[in-house]
């Protein structure tokens, strides 16, 4: 695993292997991870990455929210409540030299509660698949305050996700298993 692009692209990121069933690891390919960022940067819309403050769920390695800082985002917040994948973000974080643009939060991502500062304008949500978290997420993102009028959402899912009401899909493309969702949340 590694950055593809950006600043700190080719940089090799912690190995978790085949991922961990147990802690629920299942990293995001690298191909799959620059085709998000490809969606991102040229699909429709304005580049949401620079200057970004970014929210990445269920963060496990890291590795689509340092991408992120790799390629301009400004700040990311870490949401993983699970010792292993927080171990392998720090590791990740140590090697990309980003501890003063990154925060980790041990919280289950589906009861966030109350945001305490500005809202994030670029959402990761890579819950495990099937088990419906990506939904309640969501749901705990928006009933706390966590997103900004307009922020770009990015969902990883294996089945089509339940948008909320008043979301637009901005884009969707299936990668083998891996069901790739863009979002945009009400201004």
């Amino acid at each position: 695993m590694r950055i593809i692009g950006g600043a700190r692209r080719g940089l090799l990121l912690a190995e978790v292997g085949e991922g961990d069933p147990a802690a629920h690891l299942r990293p995001t390919s690298d191909r799959v991870r620059e085709a998000i960022f490809n969606l991102l940067i040229n699909g429709a819309g304005e580049n949401p990455l620079p200057g970004a403050r970014v929210l990445d769920l269920f963060a496990g390695t890291g590795a689509l929210g340092l991408e992120a800082l790799s390629r301009g985002a400004a700040r990311v917040a870490f949401v993983d409540d699970g010792a292993k994948a927080r171990a392998l973000l720090r590791a990740n974080i140590e090697k990309m030299q980003a501890m003063g643009t990154t925060d980790v939060w041990r919280r289950d991502a589906t009861r966030l509660g109350p945001n305490r500062g500005p809202g994030y304008s670029l959402v990761f949500l890579d819950p495990p698949y099937h088990k419906g978290l990506g939904e309640a997420a969501l749901a705990s993102a928006i009933e706390g305050g966590w997103l900004a009028p307009g922020a770009v959402i990015v969902w990883e899912e294996g089945t089509p996700p339940q948008p909320p009401d008043g979301f637009t899909r901005l884009d969707q493309r299936k990668y083998g298993d891996t069901l790739v969702t863009l979002l945009k949340a009400p201004e």
